[in-house]
């Protein structure tokens, strides 16, 4: 079992434990590289917004664009499943692929979007079970089977990068706003190695320049 570590923060903080399984190697690698940055950047976010924010309605905007990149993958996860669904129904396939190394995690649970983010990469697991039982079963070539896993997965990571840069503009913005020590004070940076594909989609996400970074 892998132990997914909390950050160490000054106070005491509310936390579901949780301990959970996924099969495909593709699920696997998104909770290796991004669940525990995603997790830190999320709680971080909750706290350096409310001291940096003028008022309500900054915060609520930037709680709209996060949820509005949430339900994007969420949705699109969820049409993508019921086409392949769909395929296998139609070619007659019932029986679904089996996998020879599942990992569990025993995780803590801090935010509400972090637990909105663990109920992705279960989504994200099954359908990767379709993927590959389409695949066993003739109904994607290798290329088709490769390309398609791969993408599903950087959409979570490429998630993970956009909240990832979300957290450091409301750094900045603290640093400029003169609130830098007090944002260390109740959110201290999270100074653990981040995973280079995880990185990179942070950078590009930055240098985007997210549509409501003007808000932090």
């Amino acid at each position: 079992m892998t132990q997914i570590n909390t950050v160490n923060s000054p106070y005491s903080r509310a936390v579901i434990k949780r301990t959970v399984e996924f099969n495909s190697l593709q699920a696997q690698r998104v909770m290796h590289r991004s669940f525990e940055k995603l997790k830190q950047s999320l709680f971080s976010l909750s706290v350096i917004l409310r001291i940096i924010a003028d008022d309500e309605s900054e915060i609520e905007k930037i709680d709209a664009y996060i949820d509005e990149q949430f339900n994007s993958v969420e949705s699109d996860v969820a049409t993508e499943q019921a086409r392949l669904r769909k395929v296998l129904e139609d070619n007659g396939i019932e029986d679904l692929a089996g996998y020879s190394k599942p990992s569990t995690y025993s995780i803590e649970i801090d935010t509400p979007r972090a637990h909105t983010f663990l109920r992705l990469i279960s989504q994200l697991d099954n359908l990767m079970l379709l993927i590959d039982t389409a695949w066993l079963c003739g109904e994607f070539d290798d290329k088709q089977k490769k390309n398609a896993t791969f993408q599903w997965q950087q959409r979570l990571i490429k998630l993970s990068g956009r909240i990832i840069a979300l957290e450091k503009r409301a750094r900045i913005a603290a640093t400029k706003k003169g609130k830098d020590e007090e944002v260390k004070s109740q959110a201290p940076v999270d100074t653990s190695e981040t995973d280079s594909e995880v990185a990179a989609a942070a950078e590009e996400a930055d240098s985007e320049v997210p549509p409501l970074a003007e808000a932090v």
